[in-house]
């Protein structure tokens, strides 16, 4: 009887099962079919004539945008994307550009690489590309006219030294490594300090961190690190698992990743003696470290490797996969939430919250966990740092010269005045005065916050309050004359956005960098918690 019964219950569960999967596939095809009568009615009957591409584009972006912002469709133009994703490089001639001003602009130039080689330089304002014009409002198209198949050319047209030269390039395109080590070496140039910037998660991360630590250890003794991951915004989850190899001692999780069902699970662990497993260590974040960032921060602060201190990151705790598909595009759909060791998972935004097309609960814990040293650390949000250190630029006057792009602007205008000159020669009075001067020229003009406020207040007020507003006007008037005296009191931010501007432009990418630190108070307290073994094991609460 008792046989019977299993077999029954076998017989019963197996038709619940396929009943469910029945059901699934039942729905999938009926829409489908509901779907496709759509799409061709309106294709073939609609009062205008309609793009069939582009309307079942459409109709898949807006099937996509009921998910999240990270399952999106790329089509076959975005090609090279894909390439640069999972392989961390693509055919181009090794420049990033951005606007300036009305221009579009080289931004940087890679070392190495055929426009540095050919003569490009970082302010060069492009405006044309493979025949075609270049403005602002077409820049997006620049990507898919300077890349191609490498051993390509592409003719290129910039201005450049205040748009007094025009020069006409024909630069030759190459495979481009992306770097994603930025910078690495001691530093202070006389510690025994290390900071490493990173600033992706590309294929090539964890080697460019490994080779950078085996020759930094031929130089002397490496006691501490600052691993720099403020503003990176990931990349390839296993490459965050190899990086974190580097750091913590093998046989530890390092995060793992659940998908729809148990099965789905995976855990990764790190499988290798770490390179500097006694320094000690300090992991920089903020708001814009993300992904590939979170996990590397939350696995060295579960185990309690080294402290997190910045700003708290962005929250995206959850895994992409790429699925090609047909005519070479293909999806890119999230399939897993990740969970740092502890248990926690970081991800801020809820998407399944009022949610009707995802029809599961979210699986997301929020609450309290413990690191393995029994600190209490928190899911959902973000990481939060272990110690909070706020990085901000404060002057308004600071904030409008940057959008304005005028230390971009002086940078230019100063280099091609003294192409061959030493700008760290130049006390920061004199610099000063000559950024001053250039901002006067160029008529620059703000109003302050507290104009902002005033002007409010002299809105409100009617004509009935006639002394009130004589009275504010006047306070006015004085607010804008004491706005003169803000060069002035923000002169050490002013100064250090100028420092760093030409730093770029006679030394390049690291110079930029090189000259941030000298005055980045994250970085600084950094090296201060890292010079002070009482302090540093307080936090990390070490008996």
């Amino acid at each position: 009887m008792k046989l019977n019964k299993v077999k029954w219950i076998i017989v019963l569960g197996c038709v619940l099962l396929f009943a469910g999967f029945t059901d699934i596939y039942f729905e999938i095809n009926k829409n489908i079919e509901l779907f496709s009568k759509v799409y061709k009615e309106i294709s073939f009957n609609y009062v205008d004539e309609v793009d069939p591409e582009q309307f079942m584009r459409a109709g898949i972006q807006g099937m996509l945008s009921s998910l999240d912002p990270y399952t999106i469709f790329i089509d076959e133009k975005k090609k090279e994307d894909i390439d640069l994703i999972t392989n961390g490089k693509y055919g181009g001639i090794g420049i990033s550009i951005g606007i300036r001003g009305n221009h579009v602009t080289v931004v940087e130039v890679m070392d190495g690489y055929s426009a540095q080689r050919q003569g490009l330089r970082v302010g060069d304002i492009i405006i044309e590309a493979a025949g075609v014009k270049i403005e602002p409002d077409n820049v997006d198209k620049i990507s898919t006219l300077v890349k191609g198949e490498p051993g390509t050319t592409v003719n290129m047209k910039i201005v450049r030294n205040e748009l007094k030269d025009t020069i006409d390039f024909n630069i030759l395109r190459e495979e481009v490594i992306v770097k994603n080590l930025l910078y690495s070496g001691f530093f202070p140039e006389n510690s025994n300090n290390v900071y490493l910037k990173l600033s992706n998660f590309s294929r090539s991360a964890s080697d460019e961190i490994k080779t950078a630590l085996q020759k930094l250890k031929t130089e002397k003794e490496i006691k501490s690190i600052v691993l720099d991951l403020r503003g990176n915004p990931g990349g390839l989850l296993d490459i965050a698992v190899d990086i974190c190899d580097k750091f913590l001692a093998k046989g530890k999780l390092i995060v793992s990743t659940r998908g729809r069902t148990q099965s789905s699970i995976k855990e990764y662990y790190s499988t290798q003696e770490p390179i500097v497993g006694d320094a000690r260590l300090v992991v920089l974040i903020d708001g814009g470290s993300a992904s590939g960032s979170e996990i590397v921060a939350g696995a060295i602060q579960d185990h309690d490797r080294g402290i997190i201190l910045g700003t708290k990151s962005f929250g995206k705790g959850l895994v992409q996969t790429i699925t090609p598909l047909s005519y070479n595009t293909s999806l890119k759909i999230t399939t897993a939430k990740y969970y740092t060791p502890s248990g926690r998972c970081i991800q801020k935004i809820d998407y399944a919250d009022h949610n009707n097309v995802i029809t599961d609960p979210d699986s997301i814990i929020t609450g309290k966990f413990l690191t393995d040293h029994k600190r209490i650390v928190y899911s959902r949000g973000g990481i939060s740092p272990d110690t909070t250190v706020v990085f901000k630029i404060n002057g308004k006057i600071t904030k409008e010269l940057l959008a304005k792009g005028l230390f971009f602007k002086f940078a230019d205008h100063f280099y091609y005045n003294h192409p061959d000159g030493d700008y760290t020669s130049l006390s920061d009075d004199k610099l000063l005065n000559e950024f001053r001067e250039f901002t006067e020229s160029e008529k620059f003009s703000y109003k302050s916050d507290a104009e902002d406020h005033i002007n409010l207040l002299l809105t409100d007020l009617s004509d009935n309050y006639k002394d009130i507003l004589d009275e504010l006007n006047t306070v006015k008037n004085q607010i804008v004359n004491m706005k003169d005296n803000d060069f002035d009191f923000y002169s050490k931010e002013i100064l250090r956005q100028v420092r760093e501007e030409l730093a770029v432009r006679y030394i390049g990418v690291e110079g930029r960098i090189t000259e941030q630190l000298k005055t980045d108070n994250q970085f600084q307290t950094a090296l201060e918690v890292l010079n002070n073994p009482v302090v540093y094991k307080k936090i990390l609460n070490v008996n």
